[in-house]
């Protein structure tokens, strides 16, 4: 399990997606016989709204796990999740080997009514714990937000109830993607200070294209700091250069993150092989 993995390092990961199409799961297949040769301590892969690849996710999880041998985290959401559903998902997970989770509550699906969100059956991740819980041992892994979470009135709130995650049972954190490390850092301090100590894994998307930063920023939130903004603006019509910058932005973010002794780089890799691996030279090797 990833427990295991903390040992006085910075522990390493990676984040893939399924495939729309289920005639392109081949082509994940090969991203993450490339991932693999890093040695990542492990690979997450997301889970669709309300179940929509959550075989997906089971079969890439357990080509990541018994495969690939790398440590397979396994997304779920707990919008639009039954508890026959909850229990499907653990027991095939299970039987593949994986023993790691990420719980989240996810968003709302675009085909669920008013009436279903007011009364699913799980509100928030933190619901999912103790049925996650029965099946054994498992390693349970939530989310955080360094900038506050969208639904939060403030950071306070937000952290209190990031606390209370924890309490249930949570093994670890995983944060929403930033691009200012001080905004990192501010964060860990606050949590520390509330008691706050599980692992907290820094989740990096490297914006290597112009129009992933607006997409990104509209889903996470994230606020952009002028150093990226510049580079946006001086890269940005000319592909080729605003990959090789994007990449050295991740670079320095990620170096500079574990000389101040952050416990996990968590990459979001939108899939892209070549990207997370020109990343890890940088960085990791």
């Amino acid at each position: 399990m990833i427990n295991e993995k903390y040992n006085n390092k910075t522990v390493f990961s990676c984040e893939v997606f399924p495939p729309k199409r289920n005639d392109d799961i081949y082509e994940i297949y090969k991203t993450l016989d490339s991932l693999k040769l890093l040695k990542p301590d492990f690979i997450s892969v997301t889970y669709g709204a309300g179940g929509s690849n959550s075989k997906k996710t089971a079969t890439i999880a357990a080509y990541i796990q018994n495969i690939c041998e790398v440590e397979a985290l396994a997304h779920m959401t707990a919008v639009g999740m039954t508890e026959d559903m909850l229990k499907s998902l653990l027991f095939e997970l299970k039987k593949k080997g994986i023993q790691n989770v990420l719980a989240l509550r996810g968003d709302r699906p675009k085909t669920m009514t008013e009436e279903e969100f007011n009364n699913r059956t799980y509100r928030y991740a933190s619901d999912l714990i103790p049925e996650i819980r029965k099946q054994g041992e498992m390693f349970i892994a939530g989310a955080c937000y360094p900038e506050v979470h969208p639904e939060s009135k403030n950071q306070e709130e937000d952290i209190k109830y990031l606390k209370s995650k924890v309490d249930m049972g949570m093994d670890s954190l995983m944060t929403q993607m930033f691009f200012s490390n001080d905004v990192f850092y501010d964060f860990m301090e606050k949590i520390r200070k509330a008691g706050i100590n599980v692992p907290v894994h820094a989740g990096i998307m490297p914006i290597t294209a112009a129009n992933q930063l607006g997409t990104s920023v509209k889903l996470s939130g994230s606020s952009v700091p002028n150093e990226l903004s510049s580079i946006i603006a001086k890269y940005g019509e000319n592909p080729d250069d605003m990959k090789k910058a994007g990449i050295e932005y991740a670079i320095n973010q990620i170096n500079d993150l574990k000389k101040n002794g952050v416990d996990g780089i968590h990459i979001y890799t939108m899939n892209k092989a070549d990207i997370t691996m020109a990343i890890y030279e940088g960085t990791f090797a």
